[in-house]
C-alpha cells in the first residue's frame, strides 16, 4: 500500500475495508463538523455500514472508478480525500475532502487534494477536475480557491440534506491550468505557506467544545514576529506574547464562543527566500452571547529560515461585523 508524505507528520494512504474499525472511530469524531455540510458521515454509523462504504469504494476502484484515501496525522486517521467520481473515458473526475477537528488548520486538506489532482492530470491524463460544495460552506469554497479552481456556476436546490434543499456550487480546474511538473518545488513552498496560514487561522477555533491553543502561533512565527491590528485610528502593534494572551482568555472565558475564522480568498507571491500573502477572511461566533458574522483582510509576510518557512509579520483590517 503506497504512502505519500504530507509534511513531516502526516501521510496519505488508501483506505481499505479491513480498516473499517479505525475509519468508523474517525468518522464518529468528525461527524459533528462534517454532517452539517454533507451526508457523507451518515453513510457510516456502525461497523457494518463503515465496512460496506469502504468495500464499495474498493469495488469501484477495481473498475477504475471512484476511490478513497485516508489522511493520517502522527499515526491517527484524521480525515480523507477521495475521487467521488472518476471517468477516464470522458477525462472528468470530482475530488472531495473532509477532516475531523484534530486535523484542521494545518493545510492537510489542501496538500491532499493537490496530490490527487496532480495524479489525475500528470499520471492519468484527465482533462478536468471538479469540486462541489454547498453554497454556505465557506471553508469548502475557500479550499476550492486555494486549489486554483474557478466557479462554473450554481446548481440551484440541487441537493437534499437534513430535510431541506441546498444550492451546490460547481468549481473546476483544467489540465492546462494546473502547474507543470517542473513547478513542483514552488508548489511545495506554496503548500507550506498554506499550512502555516492554516495553523494560524485554526488556532482561534473553539466550535463544538474545542479548546483553542493559541500557543501554536509561536510555532509558525519567527520569535521576533509582529502582529498588527489596523482597525481603528492608529495601528496597534503586538509582539507574540502580547497578541496571544488576551485572545486565549477571550476564547476560553465565555466571551467568544462557537468562534471560527477562515480564509475566503488569497493571493500569494514567492520571491526566493521571502513571500507575501494577501487574504480575505471570514469569521463568525457568539460575542457575549450575541451571534455575529464578519470578515476583513490580512497581509502576511514570510521568511525562509534555517528551521523552514515562518511568518515574520501579519497585519489585519476588519470589515464591520454583521449582527
Amino acid at each position: 500500500m503506497f504512502t505519500l508524505p504530507l509534511g513531516d507528520r502526516a501521510q496519505l494512504r488508501p483506505l481499505e475495508p479491513w480498516q473499517a474499525p479505525e475509519y468508523l472511530a474517525h468518522i464518529d469524531r468528525a461527524r459533528a463538523t462534517v454532517d452539517p455540510w454533507t451526508p457523507w458521515a451518515s453513510l457510516s454509523t456502525d461497523l457494518a455500514s463503515a465496512t460496506a462504504t469502504l468495500q464499495d469504494f474498493a469495488d469501484r476502484r477495481a473498475t477504475d472508478g471512484a476511490r478513497i484515501h485516508g489522511i493520517w496525522l502522527d499515526g491517527t486517521l484524521v480525515g480523507g480525500v477521495l475521487f467521488t467520481g472518476f471517468d477516464a473515458a470522458s477525462g472528468v473526475c470530482e475530488v472531495g475532502c473532509w477532516l475531523e477537528p484534530a486535523g484542521e488548520g494545518q493545510g492537510l486538506a489542501t496538500r491532499a487534494c493537490r496530490a490527487l489532482i496532480d495524479q489525475a492530470f500528470t499520471q492519468r491524463g484527465m482533462s478536468r477536475v471538479e469540486g462541489r460544495s454547498a453554497s454556505g460552506n465557506a471553508p469548502g469554497i475557500a479550499l476550492a480557491r486555494r486549489l486554483g479552481m474557478r466557479r462554473d456556476g450554481v446548481l440551484r436546490r440541487h441537493a437534499v440534506h437534513r430535510g431541506g434543499r441546498r444550492d451546490i456550487e460547481v468549481w473546476s480546474v483544467l489540465a492546462e491550468e494546473w502547474p507543470a511538473a517542473n513547478a513542483a518545488s514552488e508548489a511545495a513552498v506554496r503548500a507550506e505557506l498554506d499550512r502555516l496560514m492554516g495553523v494560524f487561522v485554526g488556532a482561534f477555533t473553539n466550535t463544538g467544545g474545542r479548546r483553542p491553543d493559541l500557543g501554536v502561533i509561536r510555532d509558525v512565527f519567527v520569535p521576533e514576529g509582529r502582529i498588527i491590528a489596523n482597525v481603528g485610528d492608529e495601528p496597534v502593534i503586538y509582539d507574540l506574547d502580547g497578541f496571544i494572551a488576551p485572545r486565549q482568555e477571550m476564547l476560553t472565558d465565555g466571551t467568544l464562543t462557537e468562534f471560527s475564522e477562515w480564509e475566503v480568498t488569497e493571493r500569494t507571491e514567492v520571491f526566493g527566500s521571502v513571500a507575501h500573502r494577501f487574504s480575505e477572511y471570514g469569521k463568525s461566533g457568539y460575542h457575549n452571547g450575541a451571534w455575529f458574522e464578519g470578515g476583513g483582510h490580512k497581509t502576511t509576510q514570510f521568511l525562509r529560515t534555517p528551521a523552514g518557512w515562518r511568518m515574520s509579520s501579519l497585519a489585519w483590517d476588519d470589515a464591520p461585523a454583521k449582527p
